[in-house]
């Protein structure tokens, strides 16, 4: 059998902005939702993103369980459930690990159910949060973390997490990093900040010492 590719638009090793605990946090590439207020438009085409092997992507994580101390693992979108053929079996190898697993879906838990699709049950069976439903900007959410919306719901798959610790009532975070490819902004923003970071610009680089050009 050939090994799974994934499709992967973005990763972060280690935030906090994503899900409880240190999480490293893998965005997939392609939606076939269309949310009239989706958060990551630029991921809806299933055209682009990265291929990443399963062991390889596997290996990074494993990296970032042992170099920073990770307790999890967030797949985003994109729509992970439509990546579902790469991602049981990501999500299988890490739980294998001691990791878990946190989803977002624009899909309800209902909806992926009915679908009776192996890869979607597999998926399922190797998670232990799930968040599910489409982000709706109009219903924002203030008392939950980690969720954008009123209408979405927190499902715990397993024990290992319950919705009665106090994780949930704290306040969202969002996270900026700045290196030589750009910048990259993940997390929940204040509705006034959401556009914050569109069209900044870095610094050309130059040799050490010398002038910079903006």
């Amino acid at each position: 059998m050939d090994e799974p590719i994934l499709s992967v638009a973005q990763f972060v090793p280690n935030t906090e902005a994503e899900g409880p605990g240190k999480r490293f946090a893998l965005w997939f590439q392609g939606c076939p939702l269309r949310c009239a207020s989706c958060c990551n438009p630029e991921y809806l085409p299933f055209k682009g993103g990265t291929p990443w092997k399963l062991s390889d992507m596997v290996a990074e994580i494993e990296r970032a369980q042992r170099d920073q101390g990770i307790e999890g693992v967030t797949l985003i979108g994109g729509e992970p459930f439509a990546h579902a053929a790469g991602a049981a079996p990501l999500a299988q190898a890490l739980q294998q690990r001691g990791l878990t697993v946190m989803i977002f879906s624009g899909y309800t838990i209902e909806e992926l159910r009915e679908r009776h699709d192996d890869a979607i049950d597999a998926l399922l069976a190797a998670t232990d949060i799930l968040v599910d439903g489409p982000y709706e900007r109009d219903k924002p959410d203030s008392s939950r973390r980690w969720i954008g919306s009123t209408n979405q719901r927190i499902h715990f798959l397993t024990p290992r997490y319950h919705a009665d610790d106090p994780c949930w009532k704290q306040r969202n975070t969002l996270e900026i990093r700045v290196d030589a490819s750009g910048i990259l902004v993940n997390g929940f923003p204040a509705a006034h900040a959401v556009q914050l970071w569109k069209g900044m610009k870095l610094p050309k680089p130059t040799s050490a010492g010398g002038p910079q050009e903006s």
